[in-house]
């Protein structure tokens, strides 16, 4: 027996939780290459925009290049800080080795972290949800198959295994399924948050390490 005859010959409810299963397995392979697209691309454009950071270069430069209109997070997270920054420094006589406006500044890396790790995390949660009730979506679909099974044996009279088993097999076929789909949506989760989280901690590195610049700029200032 194919697996297309599998599915033909299966029951109305096992074939709507197959083709469910099967949707949701194809989503996941797509959130799971775009994920690690994204994560490629932003670690890519993160070492490049370190590269020219800590080159010695102008900030007010760099600010006018990348963190003005930025395209990746850690240019977002840059621009925010130095557009706080430069709002500071336009208020008549501000102090800015002030606690008030290192605050303002540590806020706004941390509100713009918060938001670019939100839009890296996109989809996530669908990848835990099918990883977690993908096999039991399936063991339903078994369930109600080897239901329906024997209720045509009981109808026939016959207990021949050559009548039993494409029933069974059908039902099962639904678990197999389930667990297709679920497999590479734990496995990818797991990878993908850990990405997530080292990226989110570089991130936040990069903040601490540029608040401590721009409050030694203010204190020189002073």
């Amino acid at each position: 027996m194919s697996v297309l005859t599998l599915f033909l010959q299966a029951d109305i409810v096992v074939k709507l939780v197959m083709l469910g299963l099967l949707l949701a397995s194809v989503w996941v392979w797509a959130i799971v290459f775009e994920k690690v697209s994204a994560l490629r691309r932003a670690r890519k454009s993160a070492d490049t925009f370190e590269d020219r950071f800590w080159s010695g270069g102008s900030l007010d430069e760099l600010y006018d290049q990348e963190g003005a209109k930025p395209t990746h997070p850690m240019a977002a997270v840059f621009g925010a800080a130095m557009s706080e920054w430069r709002r500071s420094q336009r208020v008549a006589g501000a102090d800015m080795s002030r606690s008030g406006v290192r605050d303002r500044v540590d806020r706004a890396m941390n509100v713009t972290i918060s938001r670019e790790m939100d839009r890296l995390e996109r989809w996530m949660i669908f990848l835990a949800s099918v990883g977690s009730t993908a096999p039991f979506i399936g063991l339903f679909g078994t369930v109600w198959g080897i239901m329906h099974s024997f209720s045509a044996i009981a109808a026939m009279h016959n207990t021949n295994l050559a009548v039993v088993a494409p029933g069974i097999a059908e039902a099962l076929f639904a678990t197999a399924i389930g667990l297709v789909a679920a497999i590479p949506a734990v496995l990818a989760y797991n990878k993908i948050s850990n990405d997530l989280s080292r990226y989110a901690a570089r991130l936040e590195g990069f903040g601490t390490e540029f608040g401590a610049i721009l409050s030694r700029q203010g204190e020189e200032q002073v």
